[in-house]
């Protein structure tokens, strides 16, 4: 790459975590009266907002949330194709994905301390993976739904992700660095979800 293409894909990679740093539940939560940080589980994300304010604020939350995921892999996609070869279209297309879940949930603009990742990961997800992710989404609700615990249905869906890529995508078509990628985002969700975790294994998670 010459220095114009470097200089597009490193301005791409900072505007995807620019958006993933957009407040979004703070936004929302701040209209109906909730500072979401201060109240409940304390977590700037959907699920919060859903215990305190009820589902009406919440989708807004959640379709903002997987709206910045979607915008910033497409973004990399659009970068691939402009200054990358098509070899590596999915990899940049990989990275603002990336960079938008690490501005969701390590938001600069907030001292690092933002939320948990499901639905930004999901908007970045949609965009590479559409019909799985749709099941996956499907899959959220019901699981949610059955469990009464937001918790346990972000972490099936995480492990879903990467069980796709390797039954459709990484074994048939020897796509490793995919896998490899998946993985990675996965693992930062769960990290993230550690306290949820706990609180299940000593049945005190919060219902929502």
């Amino acid at each position: 790459m010459d220095g114009v293409d470097l200089a597009l894909v490193a301005g791409a990679l900072v505007a995807s975590y620019l958006l993933g740093t957009f407040p979004s539940a703070l936004i929302v939560a701040k209209r109906g009266g909730i500072d979401v940080t201060a109240e409940g589980s304390g977590n700037p994300g959907t699920s919060n907002v859903v215990r305190l304010l009820g589902w009406r604020y919440g989708a807004v939350v959640f379709a903002a949330d997987v709206l910045k995921g979607s915008l910033a892999t497409a973004l990399g996609w659009w970068v691939s194709a402009a200054a990358l070869d098509g070899g590596r279209i999915s990899v940049m297309a990989f990275a603002c994905g990336y960079a938008a879940v690490l501005g969701h949930t390590f938001p600069a603009t907030r001292g690092f301390r933002g939320g948990k990742g499901v639905a930004t990961g999901g908007g970045s997800m949609y965009v590479l993976y559409p019909l799985a992710s749709l099941v996956l989404c499907i899959s959220w609700f019901v699981i949610r739904k059955a469990t009464g615990k937001s918790s346990v249905a972000s972490l099936v869906i995480t492990v879903g992700v990467p069980v796709y890529v390797v039954a459709a995508r990484a074994v048939p078509d020897g796509k490793w660095w995919e896998l490899a990628a998946v993985l990675g985002l996965a693992l930062l969700v769960i990290v993230r979800h550690l306290p949820n975790i706990r609180r299940l294994r000593g049945r005190s998670e919060h219902a929502a």
